[in-house]
């Protein structure tokens, strides 16, 4: 199988988006909130590989690389309801902002409680502080600290996944029940994963979720250095 991929300029395309259209079949059985069909995917394309035994590389090589090349266009594209509910974003700035250094500050923290419980070394720590922003930040921001770009990607996609399944039902777990504060909540926690749910429960949600994600991204830039120097790491 590992053979016929490395021959094939589109397998891995059509592995992710046949995989995709299972976890939405899946996801219509099943119920929206239990079966993510992007968490679902994730987990049947990696069963397939790990059934097959084809590398990492073979999969991105032969077709997943497309789909890779439109993910800062995607991200892009959930500007689309920031725009649309520019007015009512400008109207509750001052609680945005609050919201987002809020989500920001609790991210940092449980980061350093981590340290402090599992003894991480000063690498492992900076490479968690940017799990809940971008990739495209995120990576960047990892390598420049002196952590594992690598893991802090693993990281955020998992992050992602699990915001992107979890959300609602956290949502109701914590009677969160304005949209606003849902979609900050959501975006500050689980970036454009997230926000590609946050969208499905309204323009509100999507439109706080997609600012969430630059105002996170931003505070974290600004954060991280001052929180890598707890585990004496260089800022």
């Amino acid at each position: 199988m590992s053979g016929f991929m490395e021959s094939s300029a589109y397998f891995g395309l059509f592995l992710t988006l046949g995989t995709y259209q299972l976890a939405r079949v899946i996801n219509r059985r099943a119920g929206r909130e239990l079966c993510s069909p992007l968490l679902f995917a994730t987990i049947l394309c990696c069963l397939f590989l790990l059934g097959f035994r084809v590398d990492y590389q073979v999969y991105y090589q032969s077709g997943a690389r497309l789909l890779d090349a439109l993910l800062t266009p995607a991200t892009i594209c959930l500007a689309i309801p920031l725009y649309r509910q520019f007015e009512l974003l400008k109207k509750n700035a001052a609680a945005a902002l609050a919201g987002c250094a809020a989500g920001v500050l609790a991210h940092m923290l449980v980061c350093v409680l981590l340290l402090l419980l599992f003894r991480m070394s000063g690498q492992e720590y900076i490479t968690l502080l940017p799990k809940s922003i971008t990739t495209a930040i995120g990576k960047s921001l990892s390598e420049e600290l002196g952590g594992y770009p690598a893991v802090t990607m693993a990281a955020i996609m998992l992050t992602g996944l699990f915001g992107a399944s979890a959300a609602p039902l956290l949502l109701r777990l914590f009677r969160v029940s304005e949209p606003l504060a849902q979609g900050l909540a959501i975006g500050a926690a689980s970036h454009a994963a997230g926000t590609s749910r946050a969208v499905e429960l309204g323009d509100v949600q999507g439109a706080a979720s997609s600012l969430a994600i630059v105002v996170t991204g931003l505070l974290t830039i600004l954060a991280a250095p001052l929180f890598a120097q707890l585990a004496g790491m260089p800022a």
